[in-house]
C-alpha cells in the first residue's frame, strides 16, 4: 500500500461551488437562528409541543444528529483500533464528522431551550440522580476526547498513541450512546419507552445511521474536489452499511417482541404497530422498508462491484429511515397518554387518556435544519483549512494486496 498523503482542499480545481454550498448552508444557520429568536421572543406556545409531547421536532432532530455522531466515529475505530488497513486513511474525517455532528445536535437542544442562558444552570447544578446530568459529561466528554484522538491522528510525533486513544474514543462513544438510549430505557412512565433493550437499540442505530452520513460526505467531497476514490473503499463501506441496517432491523424486532410480551404494553405495541395512523405509516413504510429493507437489497444482494450511486442512494435512504425511526419512537412515544394509576380509571377535564397530535410548526422545523448546516459548515471549514482529506483513496492507496487488472 502506497504512503497516504493528505492535503486540504485549495485551488480552482478542488474548491468549485465551494463557496456556494457554504452560502446555503449558512442561509439554513440564519433562518434557524431567526427561529429561535421568534420562540424565545414568543413563548413555547408558538410551537406544535404541548402538555403532553414536550419533546417536538428540534429534539428529533437533536437526538438524530447526537446518534449519528457517535456512529460517524466508527470508521476511525475500525482503522486505528481494529487494524483495518483500507479505513486507516479515513480517520481522520470520520473524527471531524463525528464532532460537527455532536456540536450540531447540541446546539439545536440549547436554542430549543427558550434562553440558551439556562445551560449554564444546568452544567453548575447537577441532579446525579437524572440521567440528563450524566449526558452533559458524556456530550462535552465526547468532544474533548475525540479533538484529542484527532490530534493524535495527525501529529506525527504522537502517532504511536493513535490506537490507545481510538480505544478510549471507542469506548466512551458507546457509553455516549447508551445514555443518550438510556435516557428513553430509564422513562418507567412512557409505555413506548421502559425498555432496557432501547440502549443496544441506540448503539447499533449510531452504527448505521453515522456510517450513512459519513459516506455521503465522503462521497461529496471526492466528488466536487476531483480526487480519486477507488471501488474498494465504496463496496467495504456499502456492505458494512447493509449489515448495520440488517442489525437496526434485528434489535427493533426484539424491543416490539419484548413490549408485546409485557401484557402492559400491548396498548402503545398497538397503537404504534397497528393504530397509529402517521407513525404506523412512519413505521413501516419509511423505517422499515425505506429505511432497513431497501438498503439491504442495494448494499448486500449483487455480486457485482458497488457503485458510488448506489452507495450514496443507500446512504440517503438509511438517513430518512433513520429519522422516521428516531420521530415515533419520540413523537410516537409521547402521544400515547401515560398510565398514571395503573389498574384504575382515571377521568378530568384535561383530557386523560387521550391520544395527542402533533403537527411541528415551520420554525421547529428550520430550528432542527440548523443543527445540519452546523454540521456541514464545520465540516466544509475543516477541510478547506486542515489536512483531513487524503489527495488519494484509489484501490492501490487502500488495499497492499491491490494489482492492475492484466499486470504480473
Amino acid at each position: 500500500m502506497k504512503k497516504i498523503v493528505y492535503s486540504e482542499i485549495k485551488g480552482k480545481n478542488e474548491t468549485s461551488g465551494y463557496y456556494a454550498l457554504l452560502s446555503v448552508l449558512a442561509l439554513f444557520l440564519a433562518t434557524a437562528l431567526g427561529s429561535a429568536w421568534y420562540m424565545e421572543h414568543n413563548g413555547h406556545y408558538v410551537t406544535a409541543m404541548n402538555n403532553q409531547i414536550v419533546w417536538g421536532m428540534p429534539h428529533v432532530f437533536a437526538i438524530f444528529l447526537i446518534v449519528a455522531a457517535s456512529g460517524a466515529l466508527n470508521v476511525a475505530s475500525i482503522g486505528s483500533v481494529f487494524g483495518k488497513i483500507a479505513y486507516k486513511p479515513l480517520g481522520r474525517l470520520s473524527s471531524l464528522l463525528a464532532i460537527a455532528l455532536l456540536i450540531g445536535g447540541l446546539a439545536v437542544l440549547v436554542l430549543d431551550l427558550g434562553r440558551p442562558d439556562r445551560l449554564i444552570i444546568a452544567i453548575f447544578n447537577n441532579n446525579f440522580t437524572s440521567i440528563f446530568a450524566w449526558n452533559i459529561f458524556l456530550y462535552v466528554g465526547f468532544i474533548i476526547i475525540v479533538a484529542a484522538y484527532l490530534w493524535v491522528q495527525m501529529e506525527r510525533k504522537v502517532t504511536h498513541y493513535k490506537t490507545k486513544a481510538g480505544l478510549v474514543a471507542l469506548i466512551w462513544r458507546l457509553s455516549l450512546t447508551t445514555g443518550t438510549g438510556s435516557i428513553f430505557g430509564f422513562l418507567v412512565a412512557r409505555e413506548a419507552y421502559d425498555s432496557a433493550v432501547m440502549a443496544p437499540l441506540f448503539i447499533v442505530m449510531s452504527f448505521s445511521f453515522g456510517l450513512a452520513f459519513f459516506s455521503l460526505v465522503l462521497m461529496a467531497s471526492y466528488k466536487g474536489t476531483n480526487r480519486e476514490l477507488g471501488d474498494i473503499i465504496i463496496t467495504k463501506l456499502g456492505k458494512l452499511l447493509g449489515l448495520f441496517a440488517a442489525t437496526v432491523l434485528y434489535f427493533t424486532a426484539v424491543q416490539h417482541l419484548t413490549n408485546l410480551y409485557a401484557a402492559e404494553h400491548t396498548g402503545v405495541e398497538r397503537f404504534i404497530l397497528v393504530d397509529g395512523g402517521i407513525f404506523t405509516l412512519l413505521f413501516w413504510l419509511v423505517q422499515i422498508v425505506i429505511g432497513g429493507v431497501i438498503p439491504m437489497a442495494i448494499t448486500l444482494l449483487p455480486k457485482k462491484t458497488l457503485t458510488p450511486s448506489k452507495l450514496a442512494i443507500a446512504s440517503l435512504l438509511v438517513i430518512v429511515g433513520g429519522f422516521a425511526q428516531v420521530y415515533v419512537i419520540v413523537i410516537g412515544g409521547q402521544a400515547w397518554p401515560l398510565t398514571l394509576f395503573p389498574g384504575m380509571e382515571v377521568t378530568s377535564v384535561i383530557g386523560d387518556g387521550t391520544i395527542a397530535s402533533y403537527s411541528a410548526t415551520l420554525p421547529e422545523i428550520a430550528l432542527g435544519l440548523g443543527g445540519f448546516a452546523i454540521t456541514g459548515i464545520m465540516v466544509l471549514i475543516g477541510v478547506r483549512v486542515m489536512r483531513f482529506l487524503p489527495k488519494s483513496l484509489a484501490n492501490s492507496m487502500v488495499d497492499p494486496h491491490y494489482q492492475v487488472k492484466g499486470s504480473n
